[in-house]
């Protein structure tokens, strides 16, 4: 199988840019993100910058205006979140967005969505934050929404939380049966269960054996509503960073603190491949890497290095 690579970026902090120039940059990865081959480019959907990328006064684009702008600004690449919180837009609302996003990018768009997680910005920004329980069954049911919308006509649908009324959505996704979804997050009884049933793309973080661990939850729920496990793109995020040399990670190693730097591996391609066929082996199709450590165009072609090898066979090098 030929294996699938997205570019997430959740950092728009970029040391020299102009605030009039931030878009440009945005851009110029989005477009090497291209030119070296991922198939997918996606943003955050947060308000307020996270802890684990930067300070959450850092700016943060809103993502589904940079999603239609980067539409008009690249031609191959799908275009989606990783991933939009269900508590922040009404779902049917959202399935309207996406589809416009869609059309405008020719059939490029993918939903990316999870449950939530940032208590801060609802804080800030006035939304409810309910607890997981509840927001993973507002979850199940924006689902149900969106794939109605993507795929009916003029669905209803009557819920706990959510309720549409022959809700109409035209023009129609480009995409037959509308954009691929993305659902985000590795809870094994809630969040996982709802993938099985909606999702055409999951992403999941942690080590080989922690993520591993979760492809057998996720074929169990399949299993139990029918559904085969392969028409499931799974996707991992994977912690290395792509350098030339080995003086290159002693490099890269000096600007991490100490206490992140087992978190992300600096590699060369070839190491950067046998790391990823291992992920191959154990039942995953796909990879992730983030502007957050590939932050300059150079560093995406690097990246780029690593897919040419992963798709030429370099995995079995």
């Amino acid at each position: 199988m030929r294996p699938f690579f997205g570019y997430h970026m959740p950092s728009f902090t970029f040391q020299g840019a102009p605030e009039v120039g931030l878009f440009d940059r945005v851009v110029e990865l989005a477009q090497a993100a291209e030119n070296a081959g991922f198939d997918l480019v996606t943003v955050m959907d947060h308000f307020y910058q996270i802890g684990v990328v930067g300070s959450e006064d850092e700016p943060m684009l809103e993502a589904y205006t940079t999603l239609g702008a980067l539409a008009v600004k690249t031609e191959r690449v799908l275009l989606g979140t990783m991933v939009s919180g269900v508590t922040y837009r009404n779902p049917a609302m959202l399935a309207k967005i996406v589809t416009t996003l869609d059309v405008i990018s020719k059939g490029r768009a993918v939903l990316g969505i999870g449950a939530a997680w940032n208590e801060s910005e609802h804080q800030g920004y006035g939304f409810e934050f309910p607890p997981i329980g509840l927001r993973e069954d507002m979850l199940e049911e924006a689902l149900a929404i969106v794939r109605a919308m993507f795929t009916e006509e003029r669905p209803s649908f009557t819920g706990s939380y959510y309720r549409i009324d022959r809700a109409l959505n035209v023009p129609r996704s480009i995409r037959r049966g509308g954009p691929k979804i993305l659902v985000g997050g590795g809870g094994e009884k809630r969040t996982l269960k709802v993938a099985a049933q909606f999702a055409d793309i999951t992403n999941w973080f942690g080590s080989l054996e922690e993520a591993s661990a979760k492809l057998e939850v996720l074929d169990r729920h399949c299993e139990a509503i029918g559904r085969d496990p392969a028409e499931i793109l799974r996707t991992v995020a994977v912690p290395v960073v792509v350098v030339e040399s080995e003086r290159d990670k002693a490099a890269f190693l000096a600007h991490i603190p100490e206490d992140r730097r087992g978190t992300v591996a600096p590699v060369t391609v070839s190491e950067g491949a046998d790391i990823l066929g291992r992920y191959l082996d154990a039942g995953f199709g796909g990879f992730i890497f983030r502007n957050a450590t590939h932050r300059t165009p150079e560093a995406v072609a690097r990246v780029g290095e690593l897919i040419k090898a992963m798709r030429s066979g370099g995995a079995d090098a």
